[in-house]
């Protein structure tokens, strides 16, 4: 039965004293004050159906047309590739057009120029309960991409982010994902907030041995300054388990690469200077509060000089027997006063600091001196497979082309038919 027709009959019966007006409020789902005006009218009127008085009329408080070409006209010029949600907000913050995220998202609809989500297979994954204060678990990931599209190269973005709070500590644009990249992050979070009990990461090798009968003997730089540190390291079986930190790289690619577009921002080191007053707007919109009101950091942080040693690329290496350590294709020279008998096979520290500084440190951790000769041969680079694609990028730009001079023998050549009648004794390209 046609709901118009069911409520007819209904109202038909409770003004003929046939039903209760209780029971017919239950029938049609609404309140008896309901059925007390619908009774009211039914009398008072030939159709006791009573359609609505506004059905059929445009809605009191609909978007006027010229806001609607308006918003599609931004849609397809300015805004290309924002979502509903990201796009009303930039209209009420750049446009001063004030509606709602699913108002956008209709009138996008019905343009087609955005398709509404598709179903998709179900993968469950079960949420795992946020830790209960600031600073117990930071995730920490790096997300290449095309964050100025095609008006700049691809570079990654470093973040950093609190498991109870998803507070961004620290977003940072760098050219591939490096142990040195994670070292930054770790000495600016250190200065701002202290120590986290843990951080939270994926099995890349910059975080984890992938042979675990040599992790105590030979573990990685990050895992050696961790635990220099006193905080612990810890690797997640799967993306999602740092979910967290996954979701923020999904709205980062999809906000960040729309607002350095409207900034018109080209280049990492203009967009890392934009990250500094975006992201105080980006915590203050998907930050949430702990569960508790304790911050957990520890506060006995490592004065500057050690703390930079911690913080740097170390390698072992042995003294030759003319005083000499071979280190990333060059050869650093001790400076000795004495006979040098007594360093000759020993082994020592060689430190790459943040600042690309090299230094030279003895077993009992003292300073030597030294100087760098040209090296003789180039060993080929390790690269990892993170670093790959960008290693080899820089060699394309670091090639160039060869042109032949004007006078180069290749120009000049003699040419002779095979009857003779053919004689150019020079002829230039």
């Amino acid at each position: 039965m046609h709901k118009q027709d069911k409520r007819e009959g209904i109202i038909k019966l409770v003004n003929a004293k046939m039903l209760k007006q209780s029971a017919a409020a239950d029938a049609l789902g609404i309140t008896v004050r309901q059925i007390k005006r619908l009774c009211r009218a039914g009398r008072q009127q030939s159709d006791p159906g009573m359609p609505s008085a506004r059905r059929g009329q445009p809605a009191s408080n609909r978007i006027p047309d010229f806001v609607k070409q308006k918003i599609i006209h931004l849609a397809q010029s300015t805004y290309v590739g924002f979502g509903p949600t990201f796009m009303a907000e930039k209209l009420s913050e750049r446009d001063d057009i004030n509606v709602s995220n699913e108002s956008v998202r209709k009138i996008l609809i019905a343009q087609d120029i955005w398709k509404s989500k598709t179903d998709r297979k179900i993968v469950l994954h079960q949420t795992r309960e946020r830790r209960a204060c600031f600073g117990e678990l930071v995730q920490i990931d790096g997300s290449p991409h095309a964050w100025f599209e095609n008006r700049g190269p691809k570079c990654c973005l470093i973040l950093f982010i609190d498991d109870a709070t998803s507070t961004v500590l620290y977003a940072q644009l760098e050219p591939v994902e490096t142990t040195a990249a994670y070292f930054r992050g770790i000495h600016f979070c250190l200065k701002m907030y202290g120590i986290p009990l843990s951080y939270y990461s994926d099995k890349h090798m910059i975080f984890r041995v992938s042979n675990a009968k040599t992790v105590e003997v030979n573990p990685t730089q990050f895992e050696r300054a961790c635990a220099e540190l006193g905080t612990e390291g810890i690797c997640a079986n799967s993306p999602q388990a740092k979910g967290r930190v996954e979701r923020s790289n999904r709205t980062f690619q999809d906000r960040l690469v729309k607002e350095f577009r409207l900034a018109g921002i080209n280049d990492r080191e203009s967009g890392n200077k934009f990250l500094l007053t975006y992201l105080p707007k980006h915590n203050q919109k998907f930050s949430v509060c702990a569960r508790e009101k304790q911050d957990v950091h520890g506060r006995d942080i490592p004065d500057d000089e050690t703390l930079a040693h911690i913080l740097s690329i170390q390698e072992k290496r042995i003294i030759t027997k003319n005083l000499e350590v071979n280190f990333e294709n060059k050869i650093y020279q001790l400076v000795n006063e004495g006979n040098g008998y007594r360093i000759q096979k020993k082994e020592v520290s060689v430190c790459h600091m943040l600042n690309d500084e090299i230094r030279l440190l003895s077993p009992d951790g003292s300073p030597l001196q030294y100087r760098v000769v040209p090296t003789r041969t180039k060993a080929g680079a390790v690269v990892d497979d993170k670093s790959l694609n960008a290693h080899i990028d820089q060699l394309k730009q670091n090639k160039k082309a060869v042109k032949p001079s004007a006078n180069h023998p290749w120009r000049r050549y003699k040419m002779t038919s095979a009857k003779g009648n053919l004689n150019l004794t020079s002829c230039l390209w």
